[in-house]
């Protein structure tokens, strides 16, 4: 185990490594003023929750979560670079006019968190800057919980835990910090190892029987209809857009389960806000959870974009994509003016490629 948590923590802390020295790099050099053409048209920022740091020890989860004074600087730093805010909505149309040459940003947040409301809403008026929040009716329901919350919650409250990943019944050891780490990357590699659903149930079974209730987490955590509806009603800048009908991988679902997941979500999303949405944001949204199959059934569902966690800028492409377009992540590990403008360059994607 030893060795293990060694192996687990060295991977994790060169990854971190080599994406701050890129940025870095990026920002110390300069090197976008001289490589303008890598920023493109503009950028998609994905954000998830918009909070206060907690400081927790264990925390997984921390590149999902930005505080609310990183994101005044982020659309502060935004507008300094001559980027126009837009609607994610009105991207097709923007990007269509080629009267339109303008540097363009849209802000968007996954899942619907309540600290969307709470933290982020005011820092989008004061700088006038529209926003869209993408939510799944299977949490805003409460009959769908957040696995990622869940496993981070039982693993920070318990020193071990009875759990079968396919071999029977064994007890993950999760006492030491180093020991949690690879216990949240087993359960997430689990997730995307068996089917979905019955994982997420294995994961919350054994949640509940540690004293961590995963509905609750959803409770606590995520915004409700009437809640949606008060916020889309008081707040034009507000877009609601779709995230699906439980947040489910829809590479991994059989095609009437995608066009359910899609159809369904969208017409939950028109119920709570008295429109139907024209935007979806994938789950998960990589290469492994969104291809071809995804995006033409975003189409046939009427949104006229859809969004992946795939990074990258808008570009002279992108009216050929635009229900699979990147996004750029403002992630939780790297929250630093100097990184939001490495970011805008679109150079860190070019060293990607």
């Amino acid at each position: 185990m030893i060795s293990e948590v060694l192996i687990s923590t060295a991977r994790r802390s060169m990854k971190q490594l080599a994406i701050r020295a890129g940025l870095e790099f990026v920002a110390a050099t300069g090197a976008g003023r001289f490589a303008t053409s890598a920023a493109g048209r503009g950028v998609i920022f994905t954000l998830h929750h918009v909070r206060p740091e907690r400081n927790f020890a264990f925390e997984p989860n921390r590149h999902l979560a930005v505080t609310p004074e990183f994101l005044d600087d982020a659309l502060a730093v935004a507008r300094e670079a001559g980027l126009h805010a837009v609607r994610l909505e009105e991207l097709p149309a923007v990007l269509s006019d080629p009267t339109d040459q303008r540097k363009l940003f849209c802000v968007t947040l996954d899942d619907g968190y309540r600290d969307n409301e709470r933290y982020a809403a005011p820092v989008f008026r004061k700088h006038r800057v529209p926003y869209t929040i993408f939510v799944t009716p299977g949490f805003v329901e409460r009959t769908t919980t957040i696995w990622w919350e869940s496993a981070e919650a039982l693993i920070r409250a318990s020193a071990s835990f009875p759990f079968d990943f396919g071999n029977g019944v064994e007890t993950v050891r999760c006492a030491l910090l180093g020991e949690k780490w690879i216990a949240f990357e087993r359960l997430a590699d689990f997730v995307q190892r068996v089917d979905e659903d019955q994982a997420v149930a294995a994961i919350e079974r054994a949640a509940q029987a540690c004293g961590v209730d995963g509905r609750r987490i959803v409770d606590d955590e995520i915004m409700t209809a009437s809640e949606l509806t008060r916020l889309a009603a008081s707040d034009p800048l507000v877009g609601i857009g779709a995230h699906t009908l439980t947040h489910a991988n829809l590479k991994r679902v059989g095609p009437e389960r995608l066009m359910r997941e899609l159809r369904q979500s969208a017409n939950a999303v028109a119920a709570y806000c008295g429109r139907r949405p024209g935007s979806l944001a994938y789950p998960y949204g990589g290469r492994n959870a969104v291809g071809a199959r995804e995006a033409s059934a975003a189409r046939t569902c009427g949104f006229a974009v859809a969004v992946t966690t795939q990074p990258g800028v808008l570009g002279a492409a992108s009216l050929e994509r635009l229900t699979a377009l990147p996004r750029v992540s403002l992630n939780g590990y790297y929250q630093k003016k100097r990184y939001v403008r490495a970011l805008l360059s679109g150079l860190p994607f070019k060293l990607l490629s």
